[in-house]
């Protein structure tokens, strides 16, 4: 398997690849609902809204613009960073997965419907700036403006904003290629939902509902504890992809 330049988790030649969401994955909360809710427009507009993508009503990209206008026009970008960092947890079993998987030659790479400087500086808050540099985060952006008010800016013109399908697709493509994981919880995920060899969805969440509706296939996961588990014993052969799919 040869390292392509544009696919930089294969640079170090891995036998598997870990990509996942970020909010409500490897955090215990999802940092957009959070300030949504607590600084926005609150929870009953943000689940409606979120109620609407899940039944194809409105677009993922236009619903989250609306929760975060919400939030941008009563506080600054920094203001919201600062606000989040106070508050938001890691899942507990993320941090020895991380360091499992480094050591292991297993690139866990962040694919995001939210903004790479919240999730830098989440990850430099909780994990540490090695993190930083060593997970590569595929995901939005964000325009600051002088009057203090700011935009997200979306990395394509999908429905999504971000069409997670499409950091995935160039890897699943390659007729060799490491095994491929992908771990998601909610709407921002129906699009990464068939694109690797096994389907992690949190349980309780949205993606679990849309992967039930679409016959999707998926392994249900409570913590990353459990996502450590399993992947580490398709690494080590104790199990085949088939006998942890449930």
């Amino acid at each position: 398997m040869t390292a392509n330049a544009e696919l930089p988790a294969l640079k170090t030649n891995p036998k598997m690849i870990v990509f996942t969401d970020w909010d409500g994955t490897v955090t215990l909360q999802d940092s957009n609902d959070y300030i949504t809710d607590n600084l926005g427009f609150g929870v009953e507009q943000r689940k409606a809204i979120n109620k609407d993508i899940l039944d194809g009503t409105t677009s993922f990209r236009d619903g989250f613009v609306k929760m975060l206008k919400s939030v941008s026009a009563k506080k600054t970008f920094p203001e919201c960073v600062e606000y989040l960092k106070q508050h938001i947890e890691l899942d507990p079993g993320f941090k020895s997965f991380y360091e499992w998987a480094s050591a292991n030659n297993v690139p866990v790479v962040v694919v995001s419907s939210g903004m790479k400087p919240i999730i830098e500086a989440l990850l430099g808050k909780l994990l540490g700036t090695d993190a930083v540099k060593n997970i590569e985060v595929i995901s939005n952006d964000v325009e600051m403006h002088q009057d203090g008010s700011w935009d997200i800016i979306y990395r394509d013109e999908s429905s999504f904003g971000h069409d997670k399908s499409r950091a995935l697709r160039p890897y699943a493509q390659l007729k060799e290629r490491p095994v491929l994981f992908y771990c998601g919880d909610g709407v921002s995920d129906l699009s990464a939902a068939r694109e690797t060899d096994l389907l992690f969805a949190k349980e309780g969440r949205d993606l679990v509902t849309y992967c039930q509706r679409e016959k999707v296939p998926y392994t249900l996961f409570r913590s990353f504890k459990d996502i450590h588990e399993k992947v580490q014993a398709v690494f080590s052969g104790q199990q085949t992809l088939d006998q942890i799919k449930d």
